[in-house]
């Protein structure tokens, strides 16, 4: 069976359309989200029901982190490995001793993608001028854009993700922030460039999981680049470059467990076999279910610079995996059980 639910980015609505999945359609396998809220909720219903869950969009510590469990596995980059690449390049691009401003949103990805981006920016001697905590969804962001605007920062680094971050950076425009502080999203948010406007993400710093031109480099992204393009008319952004890896991968460790079972689908993830994927090879942690994978750091494009409709950034590093992560128990995960 196969089937597809609208969690609107609710934890509760994202359990209860999988509940309903494993009880009405025997699901053995679960995919999806864009909130690390949701993904956390669904690595517990996972474990409890013993079905294997793949999240789609994750970027809090916590996914692999305290709350990870046994039957999840997760292939997207996150604030650990966002931060570690990202903060040298402003570090060595923009300078030292600078000031930030941070907004961010008021949940588990908001919080640890903060933390590890003050702990990394720290070996620049970078320091925090304010720290505004805005609700998700909020729906104007003019107190804590104020409260920025007057920081006396020298960079504005916006954690929030999906529509809060379109409307925040509008808003920021709004109150002349972006042409006193440079702009830093340090977890990519797929379509921003083109919600915003490539005006506004000119000169922009980003970390990504995935761009389309790694095409160039990776036999694998060139072919899903041009599979993707084919069929929708665009080119593909990270969040469907991670549902692809995802199921994709799962496919593989299915034909190597040469069973669905997912107990013995779960030796197969864990038992470390390189994968070829669209960022080059990867594999599986087996102590925390966390893909071992490049983060690409890259900059806004120019205007007119711009080649064709999405051609948004230049990539600027592919930073290995293996030297961003952190220890597999250092923010405190115990797998859960098998069986």
């Amino acid at each position: 069976a196969y089937g597809v639910a609208d969690s609107a980015a609710k934890p509760n609505n994202a359990v209860q359309n999988g509940s309903r999945f494993i009880s009405e359609n025997k699901a053995m396998l679960i995919t999806g989200c864009v909130s690390s809220a949701e993904a956390v909720a669904l690595n517990k219903l996972a474990q409890r029901e013993h079905v294997i869950y793949l999240p789609g969009i994750s970027g809090s510590n916590d996914t692999t982190g305290k709350d990870c469990v046994r039957y999840s596995f997760r292939e997207c980059f996150y604030g650990q490995t966002a931060a570690a690449a990202i903060s040298p390049v402003m570090i060595k691009n923009i300078g030292k001793n600078k000031k930030v401003a941070y907004l961010i949103p008021d949940y588990t990805y908001g919080h640890t993608v903060h933390e590890s981006m003050e702990q990394f920016l720290k070996a620049g001697g970078w320091t925090t001028a304010t720290a505004q905590v805005a609700p998700l969804g909020a729906p104007d962001y003019s107190s804590y854009l104020l409260n920025i605007a007057n920081s006396g920062a020298d960079v504005f680094i916006n954690i929030n993700f999906g529509n809060d971050a379109v409307q925040s950076i509008k808003q920021a425009k709004q109150f002349g922030i972006l042409e006193k502080q440079t702009l830093v999203v340090p977890y990519n948010v797929p379509f921003l460039s083109r919600d915003v406007g490539p005006d506004l993400m000119q000169g922009v710093y980003v970390a990504s999981d995935f761009w389309w031109s790694l095409e160039d480099r990776f036999p694998i992204a060139k072919a899903f680049v041009a599979a993707f393009e084919k069929k929708y008319g665009y080119k593909p952004e990270w969040g469907a470059d991670a549902g692809y890896m995802q199921l994709a991968m799962w496919a593989e460790m299915v034909e190597q467990a040469k069973t669905f079972s997912p107990p013995s689908v779960i030796k197969a993830y864990e038992s470390g076999t390189k994968i070829h994927s669209t960022v080059g090879d990867v594999y599986f942690r087996a102590a925390d279910h966390q893909l071992v994978r490049p983060v690409i750091v890259m900059r806004g494009k120019k205007v007119a610079d711009m080649k064709a409709k999405d051609d948004y950034f230049d990539v600027l590093e592919v930073i290995p995996g293996e030297g961003l992560m952190q220890a597999p128990d250092a923010f405190g995960c115990k797998l859960g059980p098998a069986v």
